[in-house]
C-alpha cells in the first residue's frame, strides 16, 4: 500500500525520534501563528502515546490553543485556534 501523503493542515510524525518530532511540531504551529487567523491542525502521531504526552506537555499546555485526540483515531491530536 502507498504511504498517504499529507495534507497542508496536517503534519505527519511517523517514523520519527522525539526531539525531531517535537521540533516539527514547533516549526509547524510557529509558521501557522504568523498567519494570525484560525487554524486546525492535525498532528498524526501513531500509536506512540509518550510522543503524545510530550507534545501536551512540553509544546501545548503553553499555548492557548485548544487540542484534543479525537475517539475515531487515537493515533492523531487535532490543534484548533479558533478567532472570532
Amino acid at each position: 500500500m502507498a504511504k498517504r501523503t499529507p495534507q497542508p493542515d496536517e503534519i505527519d510524525l511517523h517514523g520519527l525520534r522525539h526531539k525531531p518530532a517535537l521540533a516539527l511540531v514547533r516549526q509547524a504551529l510557529a509558521q501557522r501563528e504568523k498567519q494570525q487567523g484560525s487554524f486546525s491542525l492535525v498532528i498524526i502521531t501513531g500509536n506512540s502515546t509518550i510522543l503524545q504526552e510530550r507534545i501536551f506537555n512540553e509544546i501545548l499546555d503553553e499555548t492557548y490553543y485548544s487540542y484534543y485526540i479525537p475517539s475515531w483515531n487515537l493515533g492523531q491530536i487535532i490543534v484548533e485556534n479558533m478567532i472570532l
